[in-house]
C-alpha cells in the first residue's frame, strides 16, 4: 500500500483502474470501442494525475472536450467509474491518500457531468439554445 503520491505509483494506478475499466461489462466496451492503442492513454492519464495530486502542471489538455462526444458515455455511467475508482484507489494506498484522489475524481466527475448533461431551461420549460 503506497503511503505517498508520486509519478510511479500514480502510473500504477492509471494502469490498474484502467485495466479493470477495460473489463468491466458496461465500461470496458464504450472504453476500448474508443481507445485504440491504451499506451499513450495512460500517458496522458498519469500526466493528468499528476498534475492534479502533486500540482506539477504536466498536463495540457481538456478533459472536458476528450469526453464530450464520447459514443455511448451517459450520465448514470460516472457513478460506476467512481465506484471502480474508489475500489482502486482503496486497493493501492494509504486511507488518507485513497480519500483524497476519491475526493479530487468525485469533483471532477461533477464537473464532466455538468459540462456534458446539463442543459438549463427557461421559464417556458423550453431548453435554451
Amino acid at each position: 500500500m503506497f503511503q505517498a503520491v508520486t509519478e510511479a505509483n500514480i502510473r500504477v494506478l492509471v494502469e490498474t483502474f484502467y485495466g479493470r475499466v477495460r473489463k468491466d461489462d458496461v465500461l470496458g466496451p464504450i472504453f476500448n470501442a474508443h481507445i485504440a492503442d491504451w499506451e499513450p492513454h495512460f500517458q496522458t492519464l498519469t500526466r493528468f494525475w499528476c498534475s492534479v495530486m502533486l500540482a506539477d502542471g504536466g498536463y495540457k489538455g481538456d478533459p472536458l472536450g476528450s469526453h464530450k462526444d464520447v459514443p455511448g458515455i451517459a450520465e448514470e455511467l460516472f457513478s460506476r467509474w467512481l465506484s471502480l475508482f474508489e475500489h482502486t484507489t482503496s486497493d493501492l494506498y494509504h486511507p488518507d491518500l485513497a480519500a483524497a484522489f476519491l475526493q479530487r475524481a468525485q469533483r471532477m466527475s461533477k464537473s464532466l457531468v455538468a459540462g456534458m448533461f446539463y442543459r438549463p431551461e427557461n421559464v417556458d420549460g423550453q431548453a435554451l439554445p
